[in-house]
């Protein structure tokens, strides 16, 4: 793909704002497009132990303003000036139902993840499955202008309880 076809591809998929006929992308996930710095940790299933991490999280409107993408993104091993994309989410309002329709990829680890999300509390509640099918619940909470708070928690008993597996803490950049 070349420069042209890029730049084409981006101004189509990308939106300046919210769909102009619906305040419900003001609202939800539309308070967190911009980006941010993120610093959380995360569990290793397998051997119990938690890592730091730093990414950085963007997120726009697209599709005509009527969908939310975001970009977890890390500067390069190779080339610290290059960032490099680590996850993405799509983020689509079903009017239907009233609920966000949620999908999420991670190819280099193998991550596929669908939910649903709603308002919850003082955030958004979102639960799905992730690859294995195991029950997820990820959660943005404590939402303000200038950051979130970010938990992702795991069933292995359909829901019965949770463990949680990533915490992140956000601060607006921009």
């Amino acid at each position: 793909m070349n420069f042209a076809t890029t730049s084409a591809f981006t101004a189509a998929l990308v939106a300046d704002g919210p769909a102009p006929e619906s305040s419900v992308y003001a609202r939800g996930f539309g308070s967190l497009v911009g980006s941010w710095a993120v610093t959380g940790r995360r569990l290793d299933e397998a051997s119990g132990e938690w890592t730091q991490r730093e990414f950085t999280w963007i997120v726009s409107f697209i599709l005509g303003g009527h969908a939310i993408q975001d970009v977890e993104v890390v500067p390069s091993d190779a080339d610290p000036e290059v960032m490099e994309t680590l996850a993405t989410g799509v983020r689509v309002y079903d009017p239907d139902a009233g609920v966000w329709r949620v999908s999420f990829f991670a190819p280099q680890t193998g991550d596929f993840c669908h939910l649903v999300a709603s308002t919850h509390r003082d955030g958004i509640r979102q639960d799905g499955s992730q690859t294995d099918e195991r029950p997820i619940r990820w959660n943005f909470s404590a939402i303000t202008e200038t950051s979130y708070v970010w938990d992702a928690w795991v069933s292995n008993d359909d829901g019965r309880t949770w463990e949680l597996t990533e915490h992140n803490e956000a601060v607006r950049l921009s």
